[in-house]
């Protein structure tokens, strides 16, 4: 009976929840004899041209001072959540009780759900690049735009920004506890369309990197990077990395598989980069050194203040 609340709510679950077999990412083409479409052949809004995931060439972004803070609600709260293999991704169903605002958002966001996705080659399975490097994974975090919390009416019906995602790179590292739940409940949940529940409660903040860290992210408008790749997301791309073991990581493409028959393991479940155009990608703030010179290059004038003051 402990599942029931489980797929309750995965029942209930936006669209972007449902696994389906029309599409698939392109290590499952061949393996499937060309029944599934890669993402060269990905339908709906796949082809427009604000599309994501993107490279950030970090030296080409925008200052904005308006990219302040978040304010978290709810992601310091411990629980048990459902999580679910979806055929493309292992989800976790966060239940609407962890919302953000703030970090320039015009409205308030609530938590639906979060993911990931991964490769067996460590430089290889986030979906977003930092400068032409990616990383080990990438996990989502998916919110949805509360309707009459913006701070301005248009705003509150722009497309454009209906999902808020906030996007954090994981690298190897040392062993996280604090994501060792969900690395356990995966065994539970081998086959597509598998659900369990965590065994441990948990925290939304436990799994991402230290709170002063969140200030430093980039922002674009984007796309979900799944089908149909509706372009109604605001990316936010935290520089801040999340460690995990590499056994933690590796687990994602040992335990999981895209098919029932346990032929073929879900790994590189990565959209390739698309085309940034002309969109102008904004970070939070200034990339590089606290100091805005060199140290002997500040230290210059005191050194020559104090000797003359010694002369006299």
């Amino acid at each position: 009976m402990r599942l029931l609340p489980a797929l309750l709510v995965l029942a209930a679950a936006r669209p972007w929840a449902r696994a389906g077999s029309h599409w698939c990412y392109q290590n499952q083409v061949k393996p499937s004899n060309y029944t599934c479409l890669g993402p060269d052949q990905w339908g709906d809004s796949c082809q427009n041209d604000r599309q994501s995931p993107i490279n950030i060439a970090t030296a080409k972004t925008l200052l904005d001072t308006n990219l302040g803070p978040f304010s978290f609600s709810g992601y310091d709260k411990k629980q048990k959540w459902a999580v679910q293999n979806n055929g493309h991704s292992v989800m976790v169903l966060l239940g609407d009780e962890a919302s953000i605002a703030g970090g320039g958002l015009a409205a308030r966001y609530r938590a639906k759900q979060l993911h990931l996705h991964w490769s067996k080659v460590l430089d290889w399975g986030s979906e977003h690049s930092f400068d032409g490097d990616r990383f080990a994974m990438e996990m989502h975090v998916v919110h949805e735009k509360e309707k009459g919390t913006s701070r301005n009416t248009n705003q509150n019906q722009d497309p454009k920004d209906e999902i808020a995602v906030l996007a954090f790179m994981v690298e190897a590292g040392s062993k996280n506890v604090n994501f060792q739940p969900l690395v356990q409940a995966l065994s539970d949940i081998p086959n597509p369309n598998m659900n369990t529940m965590l065994k441990d409660n948990i925290s939304l903040f436990d799994l991402l990197p230290k709170k002063q860290k969140l200030r430093h992210y980039f922002r674009y408008l984007g796309s979900l990077t799944t089908p149909g790749c509706d372009e109604k997301v605001v990316w936010t791309v935290f520089q801040e990395p999340i460690q995990l073991h590499k056994d933690q990581i590796l687990a994602f493409s040992q335990k999981l598989y895209y098919d029932n028959e346990k032929k073929l393991k879900m790994t590189d479940n990565v959209r390739p980069l698309q085309p940034r155009g002309q969109r102008q990608v904004l970070r939070s703030q200034a990339p590089g050194r606290l100091l805005p010179l060199p140290l002997p290059a500040l230290l210059a004038p005191v050194l020559t203040c104090l000797t003359a003051g010694f002369r006299r």
